[in-house]
């Protein structure tokens, strides 16, 4: 059942997955995406089942779990075969399906230099935080696709060149998957800097038997100089710098080839800790080491978990060299990242919440994106201030201060003591009267360096930050949170404004009845009104008037309820009302025809006829699984006319979370896309999972698509599909 392709990875994973179990179900994954993709071909000409089982190879040298395995080969055949969700869950597991539905929402996401790629990206983003395995995949995804990206189009081998310099690399350094982000970036950098590109690599080829021969020299004399002081257990490697980081320090830092010091490095890998400080001593003793280069990540190690210590030295020939000294645990780290710290291990039960967990312990930053994710709903300007603060604050930052207890943390280049006392926690910014920086008192527009030792002193009685805060600040984290608090404090000035206004108007008709958050939810929702307090706000501001409220409470407007229930009654009689089925057959000017009503066509679907029993024609989909049992004779070729003015009835299943108002959701995005509904059916599975039945009535297939489209634009939906009786 197996062929070469599928041993090649086998052949990783089975050196640290030994329960034949798990094997079997990797072998039935793969034997799955093998015959979904059957007939598939990439843009390269090749099939495509060796996609995932590239992206499968890379995440098992990972040491990646069974499960993500699974998904990993699994990963596209949601989006592109006829294998559903519900399929994977039965077969393989809720986890492995969970992975796979995650990957798929990410790869529909389609990436333009328009506002929703900042939605796009939050959705990546947002993902990440839920589950790490997720984003694995997709970083591993993306590095396969960069390594066969020369079978793509110009413009989208450039989109997608930047796209991963903006987010996939940055994400991969941040898990500390340095092998993988160092190329992502070269081969990021190839298409989206040709000409820098291979500037460099000429460069760096225009010497490389000298400056090998170099490294060679020098591997030689350390490595005869640990022997001499009694080291043993130690590997010497020897490396010259990747090509995005010699293009960064040329054309972002502006400093010429021949001044990078550390284009050459050396790496010690030692067996203890103590090893790495002798032998910096000893690389100290007999070589020349450069003023502020050296570095000792192994006690203050780096958020990505790298530890090791560096420094750059002058070889005895003028030969600048740097130096990484670590251990082979530090080494495999600086390697693999994450994925060395939570690699998959024999009997020992996964626990995504576990893990999760763990990491935010462990990844500061980590933390910070999950509860970036968690707070999603309080950031006002949307998706792109979520990314940029992501992406300023997160993915770039570069500046690393100490709080006084020895906690390391991580902040924006530029930051001031304001950055530093909203990342500690917003109270601790909000109620913040001073700062000291290494034990001086310093002004709030400070600027932090890497080292600093940083302290904020509060006072309860503080008014809180003013407007001026907002320039101080460097952090879209820091801003956010200033804007929020002077927001939620011209918030309370305008509600009790609001509050007197509508009070007023309650007395002058002579109302005692109290107006309550569940009223205000039932009439004002669709203003984007929540409560009580956000009523009086909107209407200090103007935007609803009193007597509107007056005018609801007396029983002029109808509940939610009422009019969906008109909505369905209005479609209904549309329905019934409209006779022309915009079918064309050929060679016959007023034939009897019927809409299938198990598979509901519309204008731009595949159709076909069947002619009936009884003379009359029904047209059906062809993907209508009732097409199959059909009498072959019967069937005769029809389509559209080229303009149908009706609408049309057709059917959609939505699957989402157990949850009160997702119902109610769905239908005002289906009601807000001008498509009625005609009938509607909720039911929760055992899963708890709850199954929507919308029979709508729509123009054609193209706004049909449009409809789905604005549907998986809910977070919490699952899936959207047209639905066959």
């Amino acid at each position: 059942m197996v062929d070469s392709l599928f041993e090649s990875l086998a052949k990783v994973y089975e050196e640290y997955i030994l329960n034949e179990q798990d094997r079997n179900q990797i072998e039935k994954a793969y034997i799955l995406a093998r015959n979904s993709h059957q007939g598939q071909l990439r843009k390269s000409g090749e099939p495509y089942i060796t996609h995932p089982v590239a992206v499968a190879i890379i995440l098992a040298n990972l040491g990646s779990g069974p499960n993500t395995l699974q998904a990993a080969l699994l990963h596209d055949v949601v989006e592109d075969t006829s294998v559903t969700l519900i399929d994977l869950s039965k077969e393989f597991g809720k986890d492995v399906a969970f992975i796979v539905d995650g990957v798929t929402k990410l790869t529909k996401l389609e990436f333009h230099d328009a506002p929703s790629q900042a939605d796009n990206h939050q959705k990546m983003l947002i993902a990440m935080a839920k589950d790490i395995r997720v984003i694995l995949i997709k970083i591993a995804d993306r590095l396969h696709n960069m390594r066969t990206l020369d079978s793509m189009p110009p413009e989208n081998q450039i989109r997608i060149a930047k796209e991963t310099l903006e987010i996939y690399a940055p994400i991969a350094h941040k898990l500390g998957l340095f092998v993988i982000k160092a190329e992502l970036e070269d081969r990021a950098l190839k298409y989206a800097e040709p000409a820098k590109y291979y500037e460099v690599s000429r460069l760096i080829q225009s010497k490389k038997d000298e400056r090998e021969e170099s490294i060679n020299n020098i591997t030689g004399v350390i490595d005869k100089l640990l022997k001499e002081n009694g080291l043993t257990n130690y590997k010497i490697k020897g490396r010259i710098k990747n090509i995005y980081s010699i293009y960064k320090k040329m054309y972002i830092n502006n400093r010429s080839f021949e001044d990078i010091y550390d284009l050459l490095a050396i790496r010690i890998i030692v067996d203890k800790v103590e090893s790495c400080y002798q032998s910096l001593g000893l690389i100290h003793a007999n070589f020349t080491p450069i003023p502020r280069r050296f570095k000792d990540y192994i006690a203050v190690p780096k958020p990505n978990l790298y530890q090791s210590l560096h420094t750059t030295v002058l070889f005895n020939d003028g030969t600048l060299f740097e130096v990484q000294i670590r251990t082979k645990e530090m080494d495999d780290v600086a390697e693999l990242g994450v994925a060395a710290h939570w690699a998959y291990k024999e009997n020992k039960n996964y626990s995504k919440e576990r893990e999760q967990f763990e990491m935010a312990q462990k990844l500061k930053w980590y933390g910070e994106l999950l509860k970036m994710s968690e707070d999603i709903d309080d950031i006002s300007s949307g998706s792109e201030e979520f990314v940029e603060s992501v992406k300023g604050d997160i993915l770039g930052a570069n500046v690393y201060v100490f709080t006084p207890k020895g906690e390391v943390i991580e902040l924006p280049k530029g930051a001031t003591p304001i950055d530093f006392a909203y990342r500690i926690h917003s109270d601790v910014g909000n109620k913040m009267v001073g700062a000291t920086v290494n034990n001086k008192i310093v002004s709030l527009d400070s600027e932090l360096k890497t080292g600093d030792i940083v302290s904020v002193r509060t006072n309860k009685s503080s008014f809180g930050p003013s407007e001026s805060w907002l320039k101080i600040a460097k952090s879209n984290h820091a801003k956010h949170k200033i804007k929020s608090f002077l927001n939620k404090k011209n918030a309370e000035i305008l509600a009790e404004t609001g509050k007197d206004i509508i009070l007023r108007e309650l007395n002058n008709n002579k109302i005692s009845e109290d107006i309550t958050d569940e009223f205000v939810r039932e009439h004002f929702s669709k203003n984007g009104v929540r409560n009580l307090e956000d009523l009086y706000v909107e209407i200090a501001k103007n935007n609803i008037s009193a007597k509107t409220i007056i005018a609801k409470i007396v029983g002029t407007e109808i509940n939610k309820e009422q009019y969906l229930q008109r909505q369905m009654e209005k479609t209904t009689r549309a329905i019934h009302s409209t006779s022309e089925t915009g079918v064309i057959v050929e060679g016959l000017t007023n034939p009897q025809i019927k809409l299938g009503s198990c598979c509901f066509p519309i204008p731009g679907d595949n159709i076909l006829g069947y002619v009936s029993k009884v003379g009359g024609i029904v047209v059906h989909d062809i993907n209508c699984p009732n097409v199959i049992s059909l009498d072959q004779k019967r069937k005769i070729e029809v389509y559209w006319a080229a303009k149908v003015d009706r609408k049309f009835p057709t059917l959609l299943k939505i699957i989402g979370p157990s949850k009160p108002t997702f119902l109610y959701d769905i239908v005002k995005i289906v009601n807000a896309s001008n498509v009625n509904v005609a009938e509607m059916n909720s039911n929760t599975t055992q899963s708890l999972e709850t199954v929507i039945k919308l029979k709508i009535l729509i123009e054609d297939k193209e706004k049909l698509e449009k409809l789905i489209a604005n549907i998986q634009k809910v977070s919490d939906v699952y899936s959207v599909e047209r639905d066959y009786r």
